[in-house]
C-alpha cells in the first residue's frame, strides 16, 4: 500500500500515515481513482487536538477488518481541517442536511464528483444506541450506492445547488445604531445569568460573539448586552476552562464551564486576549500572552495551531491528565503535543491581539513576539513566486491556499503591529495583502471545489473564528481608518450590505461582520501622539483611550505613514510632542499637556 501521508505537511495526516487505509490527501489524484473505479469517495475531516478524531482512529481506522471495507468499497481522504477550512466549511454545510450534531471527526460520503449523499461525525466500531457501528455504516452507504445510485446522486445535487442558493445574498441598507442596538440585545436574552455566557452546554467562548458586544456602540445603546461580556469572561476566567498556565481550553462540556474538552486552540486564546484587554483585566491578559508565547510560539517565532488534549502518562494516552495535575507538578511529565501548523489567518489574529495587548500594557516584548511571528509568516508561508499560503510547518510551505480569512486577518494583524511599533512598513505588506484580498488576487477559494461547483463558503458565519467576507471587511476598515482611501471604506460598506439583513436576523452567528456594521455606524476616534519619547506621559496617557486608532510614534515615523499614502499622519511630523485627536479625520487642536487627552471617546 502507498503510503501517501508520510510527507505531508500535516501532523493530522502524519498521525495516520501508518493506518491499514488507503488514504488519500485533499486532491485531484482522490478524485481521479474515485472517478476511475466508479466508487464513492471518504472523505475524513478532522485535526491533531481533535480528542473524538484520536478516538475513532484507534478504534477504526488503525482496524484491519474495517480498514479493508474502506479500500475495497471507497475512495478515503484525509483532509486536516485546519489546512483546508474551505473543503471543511463546504462538507460541513453539506453534513447539516443529514445530521445536527455536527462536529468532527467529520464523514462525508460523496460522488466521485464531490457532491455529499451522507454524513456523520464519530461512529462507535459497535453499535451504541442511537449510534450504529461504522462498519454497519459502511456497509448501508455502500449498498445504497450499489443498488440505488440514482437516488443517491440526485440526494448529492440537491444538497450542493440548495447550499449555492444559500450562499447568494441580495444587498440592504448598512444597519444604524438602532438596529445593532437591538442585535446585541437579541443576543444578551441568550445569556446564562447563573453561570455566565450564553446557551447551555456544551459551552463555548464564542469570542468573534464577545467582541462584537465590546463595540463602543453596543456599549452605549445597549449597555446591558455589553456588560455580559464582562461577565461571561468573569465566569471563564475563574472557571476549569481556563488552565492554570493562564491559556483557554476549546469548549466546556458541562453549562457551568467545567470538564472541559481539553485542546488549546491559538484562534480561541488569541481572540480572548483582546476581548481580555477591553474588558481591561490585566491577570488574563498576562495569561494568555504567556500560554502564546511560552507554549504555542515555535522555533522561527510563528505560533502554532494548538495543543492537544491528550498526552502520554505512565505510558498510556489521557486526555486531559496533565492538565488536571498542578502546575507545580508537570516538570516530570511530557506536555501534549503542539500543532506545529503556522497557519497564516490565525498567525494574523494573534499578532493584531499581542500587539494591541503589548501597545496598552507597555510590554514590549509582546510587541517583538508578534513581529518575529509577522517576520515568519512574510518569509516562511509563500509559494514558489512568492503568494501567500494557508499554513507551513517546520519552515516548509504547505500547497494549500490562503483563504479570504487568511489575508483579511492578517493583513489586519499586521496594521496592528504597525501602530504598536510605529513601522509604515508592516502598514504598506498589510494593504497589500489586503488589496489581493479584495482584488481575489492570488486565488483563495479551493480549485477542486470550484472545479466540482461546490460552494466554499455557503453562508459566511463566524465559526471558531471570523468568516472570509467579515475578516477582509475589518481589515478594510481599518486601512480606511489610518487613512489609506475610501475605497477601503467602499469595500467594507459593500460586504456588510450584502450580509446586513442575514447578520441582524441570526446575530450570534455574525458578530465579527456586525462589529464591521457598528464601526462604519459611528464616526471613528483617531489618536495619534508624535514624540521622541514612546514611553512619557503623553505617550501614555494616549494608550489608554477609547479610541478605534491610538498610535504613538516619531517624528520620521510619523512622516513614513505620510509618504506611505496613509493620510491620517499626513501634516503630523512636526519636531514638538503633540498629541492628535481626530474624529473622522477631522483633528482638535494638537495639545501637549496628558492632562488634555481624554480617556473617554
Amino acid at each position: 500500500m502507498t503510503n501517501r501521508l508520510a510527507d505531508t505537511l500535516s501532523p493530522y495526516l502524519r498521525a495516520h500515515a501508518d493506518n491499514p487505509v488507503d488514504w488519500f490527501p485533499w486532491g485531484e489524484e482522490a478524485f481521479a481513482e474515485a472517478q476511475r473505479r466508479d466508487v464513492p469517495l471518504l472523505i475524513s475531516i478532522g485535526y491533531s487536538t481533535c480528542h473524538w478524531c484520536h478516538v475513532m482512529a484507534r478504534e477504526s481506522f488503525a482496524d484491519p477488518a474495517t480498514a479493508a471495507l474502506i479500500n475495497d468499497g471507497f475512495v478515503a481522504v484525509k483532509v486536516d481541517r485546519e489546512e483546508h477550512p474551505q473543503v471543511d466549511g463546504a462538507y460541513m454545510a453539506a453534513a447539516s442536511a443529514f445530521t445536527q450534531n455536527l462536529g468532527w471527526p467529520l464523514t462525508a460520503f460523496a460522488t466521485p464528483r464531490g457532491r455529499t449523499f451522507y454524513a456523520g461525525t464519530y461512529w462507535p466500531p459497535e453499535a451504541r444506541a442511537p449510534m450504529p457501528a461504522f462498519r454497519e455504516v459502511l456497509a448501508a452507504v455502500r449498498e445504497a450506492w450499489t443498488l440505488r445510485r440514482v437516488q443517491a446522486e440526485e440526494s448529492a445535487d440537491a444538497v450542493t445547488d440548495a447550499l449555492a442558493r444559500a450562499a447568494e445574498s441580495a444587498p440592504s441598507d448598512l444597519p444604524d445604531v438602532v438596529a445593532i442596538a437591538t442585535a446585541a440585545e437579541a443576543i444578551a436574552q441568550r445569556e446564562d445569568r447563573q453561570f455566565g455566557g450564553y446557551g447551555g452546554a456544551p459551552k463555548f467562548p464564542v469570542a468573534t460573539t464577545l467582541r462584537f458586544l465590546q463595540h463602543p456602540v453596543v456599549r452605549e445603546g445597549a449597555p446591558d448586552a455589553a456588560a455580559s461580556v464582562e461577565r461571561a469572561l468573569a465566569a471563564m476566567a475563574g472557571s476549569a476552562l481556563r488552565d492554570a498556565d493562564g491559556g483557554f481550553f476549546r469548549y466546556a462540556t458541562q453549562r457551568d464551564w467545567t470538564v472541559p474538552h481539553y485542546e488549546r486552540m491559538l484562534t480561541d486564546n488569541a481572540q480572548l486576549l483582546d476581548v481580555a484587554r477591553d474588558a481591561q483585566d490585566e491577570r488574563t491578559v498576562r495569561g494568555i500572552a504567556a500560554f502564546l508565547i511560552e507554549v504555542l510560539r515555535r522555533d522561527g517565532g510563528g505560533f502554532g495551531a494548538a495543543q492537544d488534549s491528550e498526552s502520554m502518562i505512565d505510558g498510556v494516552r489521557n486526555e486531559g491528565g496533565y492538565y488536571l495535575r498542578p502546575v507545580a507538578d508537570r516538570a516530570d511529565l511530557e506536555p501534549p503535543a503542539v500543532d506545529g501548523k503556522v497557519i497564516t489567518g490565525w498567525n494574523g489574529l494573534a499578532i493584531g491581539a499581542l500587539s494591541r495587548a503589548g501597545l496598552a500594557f507597555g510590554e514590549q516584548r509582546w510587541i517583538d513576539a508578534a513581529a518575529a511571528a509577522a517576520d515568519h509568516v512574510l518569509r516562511v508561508n509563500r509559494d514558489s513566486a512568492g503568494a501567500l499560503v494557508r499554513t507551513s510547518l517546520d519552515g516548509r510551505a504547505s500547497s494549500a491556499v490562503a483563504t479570504a480569512a487568511d489575508r483579511g486577518l492578517f493583513a489586519d494583524g499586521l496594521f496592528a503591529l504597525a501602530l504598536a511599533t510605529g513601522d509604515a512598513e508592516w502598514a504598506t505588506e498589510a494593504r497589500g495583502i489586503l488589496d489581493e484580498a479584495l482584488e481575489g488576487a492570488g486565488g483563495g477559494d479551493d480549485p477542486l471545489l470550484s472545479a466540482q461547483g461546490i460552494a466554499t463558503s455557503p453562508d459566511q458565519t463566524d465559526g471558531d473564528l471570523p468568516s472570509d467576507a467579515a475578516a477582509v471587511a475589518g481589515a478594510a476598515l481599518t486601512a480606511w481608518w489610518l487613512g489609506a482611501g475610501e475605497k477601503y471604506r467602499e469595500a467594507a460598506v459593500a460586504t456588510v450590505s450584502a450580509l446586513a439583513e442575514r447578520s441582524l436576523e441570526q446575530p450570534f452567528a455574525h458578530g465579527t461582520l456586525l462589529r464591521v456594521a457598528s464601526g462604519l455606524a459611528v464616526p471613528p476616534r483617531q489618536l495619534v501622539v508624535v514624540t521622541a519619547d514612546r514611553h512619557g506621559a503623553l505617550a501614555a496617557a494616549a494608550r489608554g483611550a477609547d479610541a478605534e486608532v491610538v498610535s504613538v510614534l516619531s517624528p520620521a515615523q510619523a512622516r513614513a505613514f505620510a509618504e506611505g499614502g496613509f493620510e491620517l499622519f499626513a501634516g503630523k511630523e512636526a519636531t514638538a510632542e503633540r498629541a492628535y485627536d481626530c474624529r473622522a479625520f477631522v483633528c482638535r487642536l494638537p495639545v501637549s499637556d496628558p492632562a488634555e487627552v481624554s480617556v473617554a471617546r
